[in-house]
């Protein structure tokens, strides 16, 4: 078997295969279908310092090869996470990370330094790039300097690995990742949602409830390769490369393209065990080729 180990700074995954925020629940809604330690790591919900009811429905719909999302990231607080859902989740066997968002940099480490106490949770992944959501979110993420002020409250606030998930829907997106770089970012995954719309033409309305959401899905792999090739090759940290993934061919095109590890979103809902489908693909994949470990094929796309 090819050595699957990857390295996200100094956090070490068991295989580079990781369950994208807002696809997945919290893992426990899963461990009866899924063998929950074989994944390399999972991204929880969305999760805010103050409970937030997300948008009103509908915020979900089918397009072609993808899928439209408003949900707004709805949940119940960093607190009640902390006392309710933490203790429920701190002994699965996989890199545990919370997605951590918020309406201002204060608000975000406000959020951050209550995951910062909680000892079997080794990483968070700030969204600073979620399009559904009227404060905050995408608003820090589309600007280097909003993107800085964001990193630079939550580095003081936060002493473990700081994975930074940025927005696709920008002009220039190295110079983001290099801004955030430079506040001390550990990692950077790329790309959350591009913002879309679609309009049912009986009813003559657009059919999210907020008008727009975050297109995902196959739909979205050329886009988010061609960034996750472009970041890559201009910052000196690890990258997460997601956007489309649904099978292991999926999956070590990103690494190919400089992707230390990869995040699974969408193909989450078709197939709750993709997943782990992919993590036996890859090793698969090394083994018929011969090589020995999955490090040694990050990056190589010329």
């Amino acid at each position: 078997m090819a050595d699957l180990r990857t390295n996200i700074g100094g956090l070490e995954l068991r295989n580079p295969v990781i369950t994208a925020s807002g696809t997945f629940g919290y893992g426990i809604e899963f461990e009866d279908v899924v063998e929950l330690h074989r994944i390399g790591g999972i991204v929880m919900k969305g999760t805010t310092y103050e409970p937030r009811q997300g948008n009103d429905y509908p915020r979900m719909a089918e397009t072609a090869c993808g899928m439209l999302n408003c949900v707004g990231l709805q949940n119940r607080g960093v607190m009640y996470f902390a006392e309710n859902i933490y203790p429920r989740i701190r002994k699965i066997d996989s890199r545990m990370i919370v997605n951590v968002s918020g309406s201002s940099p204060e608000d975000y480490a406000r959020c951050a330094a209550v995951v910062d106490s909680l000892d079997d949770i080794p990483a968070i992944e700030l969204n600073i790039s979620c399009p559904n959501v009227r404060d905050g979110g995408m608003a820090f993420g589309v600007t280097t300097e909003g993107a800085a002020s964001v990193v630079r409250a939550v580095r003081k606030a936060y002493r473990k690995t700081l994975i930074v998930k940025l927005s696709p829907n920008v002009t220039d997106i190295v110079s983001i990742a290099r801004a955030v770089e430079a506040e001390g970012a550990d990692s950077v995954s790329l790309i959350n949602t591009l913002m879309g719309t679609a309009i049912d033409i009986e009813k003559r309305r657009r059919m999210l409830s907020i008008g727009t959401g975050g297109l995902s899905g196959p739909c979205i792999k050329p886009v988010a390769l061609r960034m996750v090739c472009q970041v890559a090759h201009a910052v000196d940290i690890p990258v997460i490369g997601l956007g489309g993934i649904c099978s292991a061919a999926d999956a070590i095109e990103f690494i190919m393209a400089g992707a230390s590890a990869v995040e699974i979103g969408t193909a989450n809902f078709l197939d709750p065990a993709v997943s782990v489908k992919v993590v036996d693909g890859i090793d698969e994949w090394l083994d018929s080729h011969d090589v020995a470990s999955v490090r040694d094929i990050i990056g190589v796309a010329e």
